[in-house]
């Protein structure tokens, strides 16, 4: 569907990865152009029962390709990276991501909107939203502290500190912990065990967990967008980010991760 990103359907399945592999699975504006129609087209596809959302080689996703990002600012709402957060808040067929290594930025933050996250041991979380002068995204600051509490969103979002899979489990990020090497055997396994259920008590029951919060995850998405672009043309963001690539601590504050 799109340079780097691998869909396949398979048995009601739609199986999306993060395929570059030799960029830590560095997003693209490409890459969230397809990873967006995929899971917007899945809301039309009665025959999908699943969706599961994977990174190849070494990690989940180091997050925003910066260079790829500052060249196309997103400005407006019908960019792909809004298209890809909006169409993950309002998702109606249960998704499940498989999660390992580095999961940076959007890596993290995408999770809050999936049903099942399965993380492999030694997996890193991190949001340095801040460190590179932004604010945090997909309604991030207004989920991370309902699940996790007002302080230790402070540490993950104004101090950028990255976080394991222990912490991840204990304010509840993830739904299951998968030993090392065993990501995708665990993942098969969960497939198999929803598949076997009766599908649209399945669907149904994953749209009354959602709730009817939709409204109130847009609205802050809105408002985090609007911020999001501000700061990009930012002398803080455009320092942050001259220092990120040149190996060197920005005019203000810390070295971004």
């Amino acid at each position: 569907m799109g340079q780097h990103v691998t869909v396949e359907r398979r048995d009601g399945v739609l199986s999306l990865t993060m395929n570059r592999p030799e960029r830590r699975n560095a997003i693209t504006v490409a890459m969230y152009a397809a990873l967006a129609d995929a899971i917007q087209g899945a809301a039309s596809d009665d025959t999908l029962r699943l969706i599961t959302l994977e990174g190849a080689g070494e990690d989940f996703t180091g997050g925003n390709d910066l260079a790829d990002f500052m060249a196309e600012m997103p400005s407006g709402d019908d960019v792909p990276v809004w298209r890809l957060l909006k169409a993950l808040a309002i998702n109606q067929v249960p998704l499940i991501a498989a999660v390992h290594g580095n999961a940076v930025g959007i890596g993290t933050t995408m999770l809050f909107h999936c049903d099942f996250v399965l993380a492999e041991e030694g997996t890193r979380f991190v949001m340095p939203f801040v460190d590179l002068g932004l604010v945090p995204e997909a309604a991030n600051s207004l989920l991370m502290p309902r699940l996790a509490g007002r302080r230790r969103a402070a540490r993950y979002l104004l101090l950028g500190e990255p976080f394991g899979v222990d912490e991840a489990d204990q304010f509840g990020l993830i739904s299951h912990r998968v030993a090392k090497g065993a990501l995708n055997d665990a993942l098969a396994a969960l497939v198999a065990q929803l598949l076997a259920k009766p599908p649209e008590a399945l669907r149904l029951t994953q749209r009354l967990l959602r709730g009817e919060a939709h409204a109130e995850i847009l609205e802050r998405m809105e408002l985090e967008n609007g911020h999001f672009a501000d700061r990009l043309r930012s002398d803080e963001v455009r320092d942050a980010i001259t220092a990120f690539f040149a190996k060197r601590k920005p005019a203000v504050g810390g070295t971004p991760q």
